[in-house]
């Protein structure tokens, strides 16, 4: 078999850090393995990883089978011991890389070299040589919204147990960077390394039970505690200064970079989402950002210890001082303190107020009074900051201080925006039997779309209270009134930032929105009267490949109803609008779900310059390609003219919040490359090709159509290939992991179309022939380039080199077939015992594969995969060797598992080798 993947021929000196740390983990792995099961279990899993190597290196068939046979002859306790082995070093691996982009990034940073795309100083280098005038800028943050949002797609294999141990493993070896460290430090070092790997290896890797929607709210919490609500602050402050010295003061920087969250809001496809689940959800977030703030100030009461007798503070502060009624003769003379001791016993008033029970630092005054709101807050703090500033103490002014009001402006006492979500289909019955009980009408689910519409808005203008008795409803509703009711319940007590948005899945009408308003009315989230005020946002979500041909109608009809344009009056004449990139990958291909949306998007732009309303995309991608994952900078910049204008949204999901956010500098650094390609999306208009030659879109409407029939006469139209799919495929087997609370499929069925995109893409990313992610460009390029010849490519190469959309779907795609294996692909295949289904299914995807392989490279210019992103190849050609041997045993569990081996410990192996591969591939659906 041939290598196409790119094998940078040396190791720079700057990555020999990367190297060294790779090995001691190695070792330390070794070592430990050796220690806790024997020098022969050790043995063993060295002579698999050392022929694993040599084949990589050669790709020789000899090697090849030497390894199978070496691999076939292993036991299953003793493929256990080769799988979690290889899962361990993937994950001391994806550590060691991970910190390895933090130190060049350091150093990157103290050469005073060139900033990188992404960063927000090469962000505003750029504004300024345009140039963006002041103002421009003020404009763009007066109305910017940036905001990741974290929902809780059962992608993440890894246990919170195992995160924490690799968050410990990775501050150890970050100490090892310091130049001061003794040798009896670094043997310090070593001994808590071993310890830590120790019990990791000893930790169980798969979870037990079943995850719950209130163990998703608690493990995306833990994102706040490592990186958000410090790191958020940070980026704030680096963009002031960054601003002040390019444009001197005068710029306002409002809160527009929030993380939002779905965990415990997005009840589509998930029973488990109750409204007593969603009211804990707020109650949480609120409660961990209410604990930081009592935490930071006790921290800035024991430091700021400056006293009167040597500083002339303010008036404002010697009132705020003297109110808290603090006696202590020893802090008499510290104004600073005694005005913070009043505000903890504030915050700690006002989390009680708010039902939480939270630890104290320090005693509290149990007659102090609750903030009302957090802008209360921030006023107590603009006392001290002022103050501080009034008597020249501008670096306690700007430091822990600043960042702690800049944090309670972004989180507020709710901590995060959390959405809802449910699909359509579950309003519309909502509704029907909410008319029927109001006696407006019982033959709602018969009328047309537009006798919807008239019922819809009449009911709405008239504003008759329609609920009643819960009780007189069916199940599914009185589940939804409820939700509708605890969502009223959450605006009173935690303010309307909690809850502002509600996504309606599968929007296909007009009447879907409306139905979600009479929904929101009857609960008091929308008021009427002449000038109606609708409190939570009503977002649409285009999914399948029909939705986003119809988006543009849809919202068009939308806009010319003058009811639905007062509501928007009310919302800053704003409407958000979120496209899905899963299923409409899984319903028409990898090339034509990206060009399908991006054509709704365009659409979408001219609907709303017409109706004059403002345009905020929320982006729901997931993190393989398959699934619209990618590099998030290049993705912004690729969106299309009009679209971004300073407001984006964008899911993040599963092992994405943890590779990006887990690490605080890392987290950190991703929040900054948000804001920075919106900085230049907006401002910038970075869209190449795209407005000046139209060319461009007519070829990809041409690579688009036959891309869509090649991927559908495959997947939809190949008769059997559900259960080609189902058989060569760990499907099932995924099923069984308790990764989320979320059930697999839509309803049970064996039909593509009922399952849901994260499994579907989760399992062709496992055969290695990750189908989503490729499959029809080959064929599609071929028939362009026959039909228009030379021209036809030389059109192509073009687009690559001027137009950043075909150029992301380029590189996405190249990176996506590097780790593609169809000689691993064709042991999955052999799992389909019917040899005339076999051979004719699993030869059509290798044929495109070969077919894609070369066109890329025809358009591209390159003659090996991943030849532009050396970093990458490099990291997959070290990995490699543990992840095909895992491949290899995860076919021959399957098959023995499937032919009636009910053995408890193959089903454990098997899904120790899904939990492993994913690893390896750092990344699952």
């Amino acid at each position: 078999m041939t290598n196409l993947l790119f094998a940078p021929s040396d190791l720079s000196s700057k990555d020999l850090p990367l190297r060294d740390d790779v090995r001691l983990l190695g070792r330390i792995l070794g070592d430990t393995i050796r220690e806790q099961d024997g020098e022969a279990t050790f043995q063993l899993v060295e002579n698999v990883r050392r022929s694993a190597v040599q084949f990589r290196k050669t790709q020789d068939s000899h090697d090849r089978i030497q390894l199978e046979k070496l691999l076939d002859s292993l036991s299953t306790s003793e493929a256990l011991a080769v799988v979690r082995a290889f899962s361990y070093f993937s994950q001391l691996s994806n550590i060691a890389e991970d910190l390895h982009h933090n130190r060049r990034h350091r150093a990157h940073l103290k050469a005073g070299s060139t900033p990188k795309n992404g960063s927000l100083k090469l962000a505003l280098d750029r504004l300024e040589q345009k140039p963006v005038s002041k103002e421009s800028l003020q404009a763009f943050l007066d109305s910017a919204l940036i905001s990741p949002v974290l929902t809780a797609h059962p992608t993440e294999v890894q246990r919170k147990s195992t995160l924490d141990c690799h968050l410990i493993i990775s501050s150890l070896m970050s100490l090892r960077d310091r130049m001061d460290m003794t040798p009896q430090e670094l043997a310090d070092n070593e001994i808590a390394l071993r310890r830590f790997v120790l019990i990791l290896w000893q930790t169980r890797m798969l979870r037990t039970a079943k995850l719950t929607v209130r163990d998703e709210i608690k493990n995306g919490l833990e994102f706040y505690r490592y990186t958000f609500l410090k790191e958020i602050p940070g980026v704030y402050a680096d963009l002031e200064r960054e601003l002040e010295s390019r444009y001197g003061q005068g710029i306002k920087i409002p809160p527009f970079l929030r993380v939002g969250s779905w965990i415990g809001g997005d009840r589509d496809g998930n029973p488990f989402v109750t409204h007593d689940v969603m009211n804990a959800a707020v109650e949480q977030h609120s409660s961990v950002a209410l604990e930081y703030y009592l935490n930071e100030t006790h921290v800035l009461g024991t430091r700021l210890s400056l006293t009167i007798r040597l500083t002339d503070v303010s008036d404002e502060l010697r009132a705020l001082a003297d109110a808290s009624h603090d006696t202590a003769v020893s802090r008499e003379d510290e104004p600073y303190r005694r005005a913070l001791i009043l505000i903890y016993s504030r915050l700690s008033a006002t989390a009680r107020k708010l039902g939480h029970d939270i630890a104290h630092l320090r005693p509290v005054d149990p007659d102090a009074e609750p903030y009302a709101t957090p802008q209360d807050f921030i006023a107590n703090l603009d006392v001290l900051i002022e103050s501080l500033l009034s008597h020249g103490a501008l670096y306690l002014a700007h430091g822990r201080l600043a960042n702690l009001r800049r944090a309670v402006e972004v989180f507020g006492f709710h901590l995060a925006p959390l959405d809802m979500r449910q699909h359509s289909a579950i309003h519309e019955q909502t509704v029907a039997e909410l008319l029927t009980h109001g006696g407006i009408t019982d033959t709602y689910l018969g009328l047309s779309e537009a006798e919807r519409r008239a019922v819809l808005l009449q009911t709405l203008q008239a504003g008759k209270p329609l609920i009643g008795e819960l009780e007189q409803y069916s199940e599914g509703v009185q589940s939804e009134l409820r939700i509708m009711q605890v969502a009223a319940k959450i605006h009173r007590e935690f303010g309307r930032e909690a809850l502002p948005n509600h996504i309606i899945s599968k929007t296909d009408s007009v009447s879907d929105m409306l139905e979600l308003a009479l929904m929101l009315q009857q609960v008091g989230l929308l008021e009427g009267g002449d000038h109606p005020q609708l409190h939570v946002n009503i977002i649409p979500l285009f999914e399948t490949i029909d939705d986003l041909r119809g988006c543009g109608p849809i919202m068009e009809d939308l806009f010319s109803i003058p009811y639905y344009r007062q509501l928007l009056a009310g919302r800053n004449n704003t409407q958000e609008v979120m496209l899905g990139y899963s299923d409409s990958n899984k319903d028409g291909g990898y090339i034509t779900a990206n060009w399908e949306l991006y054509k709704a998007e365009l659409e979408l732009v001219k609907v709303f310059n017409k109706f004059g309303v403002e345009m905020r995309l929320f982006h729901g991608r997931g993190g393989t390609v398959g699934r619209g994952g990618g590099p998030s900078y290049e993705a912004i910049l690729a969106q299309p003219p009009g679209s971004v204008n300073g407001q984006i949204r964008i899911t993040e999901q599963g092992e994405v919040i943890s590779s990006k956010y887990s690490n605080p500098e890392i987290g950190k650094r991703n929040l900054e490359t948000l804001v920075s390609a919106t900085l230049e999306a907006t401002l910038l208009h970075h869209h190449g090709a795209d407005s000046t030659m139209p060319e461009f879109h007519r070829i990809m409407e041409a690579l688009s159509l036959d891309a869509f029939a090649a991927y559908r006469k495959l997947v939809y139209e190949t008769p059997g290939f559900n259960d080609f799919f189902f058989a060569a495929t760990p499907i099932r087997e995924i099923a069984e992991l308790n990764i989320g609370s979320r059930p697999s499929a839509r309803k049970a069925s064996n039909r593509i179309e009922d399952l849901r995109a994260i499994p579907w893409v989760f399992s062709w990313g496992l055969t290695r022939i990750l189908l989503p992610g490729w499959f029809g460009f080959g064929s599609a390029v071929n028939r362009f380039i026959e039909r228009e010849g030379q021209t036809g490519l030389e059109q192509l190469q073009k687009m690559y080199k001027e137009w950043t959309f075909f150029r992301g779907l380029m590189s996405n795609m190249d990176m996506v077939l590097s780790k593609t294996d169809m000689g691993i692909a064709a042991g999955y295949a052999e799992l389909v015992e019917d040899q005339s289904l076999r051979d004719p299914i699993f030869g059509a995807i290798r044929t495109e594969r070969e077919e894609t392989v070369k066109m890329l490279f025809a358009v591209t210019g390159n003659t090996v995969l991943l030849q532009d992103n050396p970093m990458f190849a490099r990291s997959l050609l070290t990995r490699m060797p543990y992840i095909d041997p895992l491949n290899h045993l995860q076919v021959a569990l399957l098959a023995h598992h499937r032919a009636g081996d009910s053995n408890e410990l193959t089903k454990r192996a098997i899904h120790l080798t899904i939990n492993g591969i994913a690893t390896g591939l750092r990344n699952s659906g």
